[in-house]
């Protein structure tokens, strides 16, 4: 009796693929794997792992685990529902990292506060999530990728941070983003001192580790208030 063939359906790197408007030879050639095995992947006749995907994730400017959660994971769409998602020209932006900006060029506005450089690939939130969950206009939003320890196990390493930059003053007390001494956009927990003579803010490291330390308010750069943090479990 023949054996029936296993059924195809594409997978994330497929769609990431097409979303990048890039041919499969032009993948294999950039990516050094070869076009049969290219092939397996995107119709899902090798069950996908990460370490798959991690020639892939350079050339096609997604993660690895964007291109396993294809449809499931911000900022990607394609291929697989996610219901309606924010349009173009209300993506929300993530901030360019440290070694992806040359922070020593980084230029300041009349007020003294910085242009802040960001991805040029927003993040695809559906319009539902923004609107009922968050409850703000997305112009106001900016993704943070965490950077150290200092904040674990609340935030750790290398998760995004959702960020309302409508929030300029530590009102309530919470988790902002905040710019330190070596202009780093960095995450942190504030806390108003009511009991100070002048306005002074507690800078709170969840990691036991880091020590806290007191600020003027008028030294604290706020960037926003973090809303939620995208992690894997």
């Amino acid at each position: 009796m023949a054996r029936k063939a296993k059924s195809e359906r594409k997978t994330g790197l497929y769609y990431a693929r097409e979303a990048r408007g890039m041919s499969r030879t032009e993948l294999v050639k950039r990516s050094g794997v070869s076009k049969q095995q290219l092939s397996r992947l995107e119709n899902g006749l090798i069950r996908l792992r990460l370490d798959h995907l991690k020639p892939f994730a350079n050339v096609l400017g997604y993660s690895p685990e964007q291109i396993l959660l294809w449809g499931r994971y911000p900022g990607t769409v394609g291929g697989q529902s996610l219901g309606e998602v924010l349009p173009p020209s209300e993506q929300v932006a993530e901030l360019a990292s440290r070694s992806e900006a040359d922070y020593a060029k980084l230029k300041k506005r009349k007020d003294g506060r910085h242009v802040d450089r960001v991805k040029s690939e927003g993040w695809l939130f559906p319009a539902s999530f923004v609107s009922k969950q968050l409850q703000i206009s997305p112009k106001q939003l900016l993704v943070i990728e965490a950077d150290g320890d200092s904040m674990a196990p609340t935030i750790m390493p290398g998760e995004k941070v959702i960020v309302d930059t409508g929030y300029k003053t530590p009102s309530p007390d919470g988790v902002y983003a905040i710019r330190d001494s070596f202009d780093n956009v960095v995450v942190r927990r504030l806390q108003l001192l009511r009991a100070a003579q002048s306005q002074r803010i507690k800078v709170i490291s969840d990691n036991p580790k880091h020590a806290a330390e007191e600020v003027a308010l008028s030294e604290l750069e706020i960037v926003g208030k973090a809303l939620c943090c995208l992690k894997f479990l």
